[in-house]
């Protein structure tokens, strides 16, 4: 299965063999013209592009970009920061790459782990919280952490709770939120018997941090995702919609369910994201499109 953090500390490499990249989101719609039929406007399907990693490696992030639009999504989500740019391209001009295919961009995943030196941390942060700015990115979500294993102790939750906290007073003095996405190991270690996930949850400002609860690393760490949503309905803003591979393959998550309490909850945002495939990634990806666009459950 991959392995997200080993690819976050690759990031630096794929920029350097030439890669460049982006995250998308379209608006929908369109206006008619006279006397035609109005176009049914699409629904409002997100896709983190780390689900074309190995595409966006191989051609060029802007036929990677086509390709997703053509598909049909609207909302992208990045995994491919390094040093002020996005996937090794300014973040103003990767904006434009995108809005030009009638998408938006609109969240992104990075992350440094502490190190002992929080003024270089802190500097990191402050770096990329100005490059994704000038993307018009909402989100910025941290997609691991080293709260596994070993690590899984109350200090060092308590450690990156204050972390979360102060990274997100940076991303709210430019109108962006940070956030903290979840695996398996969040759910299945736990701390006199509270999963690490709750504690982080608890020691982070919902003020100043969300939660982006991958529901498919939710279910395999043994919870319910829509009970966490229940649980945390202030603190969960945005989703992964996750399934073993392509998304309804399996048969294992009850999406319908979770894209009910997702709505009842105001959710507004959320990306697919395959991880393992059956077929290409581009086969995978368009098969969890049209499962999600012929759902009645889906807006």
């Amino acid at each position: 299965m991959a392995n997200r953090r080993d690819f976050l500390k690759q990031a630096s490499m794929l920029v350097a063999s030439g890669v460049v990249g982006g995250s998308i989101l379209s608006s929908c719609g369109g206006g008619a013209s006279k006397g035609a039929a109005p176009k049914t406007p699409k629904k409002h399907i997100g896709l983190q592009l780390y689900s074309l990693r190995d595409d966006v490696n191989e051609l060029s992030i802007q036929k990677v970009l086509e390709i997703v639009a053509q598909m049909g999504y609207v909302n992208l989500e990045t995994a491919g920061y390094n040093d002020g740019k996005i996937y090794g391209t300014a973040p103003a001009e990767f904006k434009k790459m995108v809005d030009d295919l009638g998408m938006r961009v609109t969240s992104a995943h990075l992350g440094r782990n502490l190190s002992d030196n929080r003024s270089e941390d802190m500097n990191w942060w402050n770096k990329a919280v100005e490059a994704h700015a000038a993307a018009g990115m909402k989100y910025m979500i941290m997609p691991s952490s080293p709260l596994d294993g070993e690590g899984a102790t109350l200090d060092n939750v308590k450690r990156y709770g204050e972390y979360f906290n102060e990274i997100g007073l940076i991303t709210a003095g430019v109108s962006m939120t940070f956030g903290y996405h979840n695996h398996a190991f969040e759910f299945k270690n736990k701390i006199d018997d509270v999963p690490v996930y709750d504690l982080l949850v608890e020691n982070t400002s919902p003020d100043h941090v969300i939660f982006e609860n991958d529901v498919y690393w939710t279910q395999v760490g043994g919870y319910n995702p829509v009970d966490y949503m229940k649980k945390y309905p202030q603190q969960i803003k945005v989703l992964h919609i996750k399934d073993e591979k392509a998304i309804g393959a399996s048969g294992t998550m009850d999406f319908k369910a979770i894209f009910d309490q997702a709505y009842a909850n105001g959710v507004k945002d959320w990306y697919v994201e395959v991880e393992r495939y059956d077929g290409t990634p581009q086969e995978d990806v368009k098969k969890s499109y049209d499962f999600l666009d012929a759902a009645d459950y889906v807006k």
